[in-house]
């Protein structure tokens, strides 16, 4: 499937310490409803366009009523409300019954390699896969992988999992969706041991465990969790962050959805439209608040990273400690 490069033409690394520089272009303007981070509210072009204008010539010449629920269904806070009652929990149960269910197909396909996605999903797709590609240039630049431990928090279908233990690393990957950890799983044992060159050393399988990030435990050379403190609250993020760093010998290795003015502002229109893919929080975390939070454990930022497409943005940072 050809993917056009206009895709792939706003990721700026120049801020990306020891990466090569990757010549800019300027990106066709388009018109965007909502440009959202990963793991957030505009996974599906179809939840853009909930009210069209037919939609509310109907409901200005009808009740008071069907417009009241109307306003209800485009209330995002509402919407997680009822979710959240629904399954009985709070944030963390709204997520993990969302990776289990709708979330988990939605996101197989985005994660996967498959034409069988929307522009909106190819386009995150593609972000995603280059915040994974920088991360392994952020880890191999160092040096060999062999043997190296390596805790993926939040491993999702394994993006990252797999290439890490292709190259020798020991990895631990959790997840708090058991479909997920299940489909990375499988697609490991797909890619690591079957149809493998018998003259090559057999890879060692990930470990893979159904965790939340609080749960985690144990020591590890390096750290990584991306795309998961969206999530968070900014109040939950420091305790998160300092939790992961007690986990890391060497490194961590963040990946978090940038709060700026604009990306914050785009981020509170997109949730106006329902869709089944707003059933989950999207916090934004400032660059200086995750400085802030990894200095009040001891680390400092080494490495810092910037991807971004129509519908993804993610800021990557390498901290070691200080």
């Amino acid at each position: 499937m050809a993917y056009s490069s206009a895709l792939f033409s706003p990721v700026n690394f120049n801020q990306l310490t020891n990466c090569s520089r990757t010549k800019l272009t300027k990106p066709h303007r388009r018109t965007v409803v909502s440009a959202i981070p990963p793991l957030s509210t505009a996974t599906d072009v179809s939840a853009l366009t909930g009210l069209d204008g037919t939609t509310l010539a109907v409901i200005g010449g009808s009740s008071v009523a069907a417009l009241a629920a109307v306003l209800s269904l485009s209330d995002p806070e509402r919407r997680r409300q009822l979710q959240a009652e629904e399954v009985g929990g709070g944030d963390k149960e709204v997520v993990r019954e969302y990776f289990n269910k709708d979330g988990f197909q939605r996101w197989k396909r985005i994660y996967g390699v498959g034409d069988d996605v929307n522009k909106v999903q190819l386009d995150i797709r593609l972000g995603h896969s280059k915040t994974v590609e920088n991360v392994m240039k952020m880890l191999t630049d160092e040096g060999s992988l062999k043997g190296v431990t390596v805790c993926d928090a939040g491993c999702g279908t394994g993006c990252l999992s797999i290439p890490l233990a292709k190259e020798g690393a020991l990895v631990t990957a959790s997840d708090i969706s058991a479909a997920m950890v299940a489909e990375a799983e499988k697609q490991a044992q797909e890619e690591l041991l079957k149809g493998r060159d018998e003259k090559l050393p057999t890879p060692v399988m990930p470990k893979f465990v159904v965790k939340d990030l609080e749960s985690l435990d144990g020591k590890y050379d390096t750290v990584v969790c991306l795309d998961v403190l969206i999530h968070y609250p900014q109040n939950k993020a420091d305790a998160m962050i300092a939790h992961l760093a007690s986990l890391a010998e060497n490194r961590l290795i963040l990946s978090f959805a940038p709060k700026t003015f604009y990306y914050n502002l785009l981020k509170r229109i997109g949730e106006l439209f329902p869709g089944p893919s707003k059933a989950t929080r999207a916090y934004l975390h400032a660059e200086a608040d995750v400085e802030q939070a990894l200095a009040k454990v001891g680390w400092k930022i080494r490495k810092r990273g910037l991807v971004t497409t129509q519908f993804y943005f993610s800021r990557l940072v390498e901290a070691v400690p200080a």
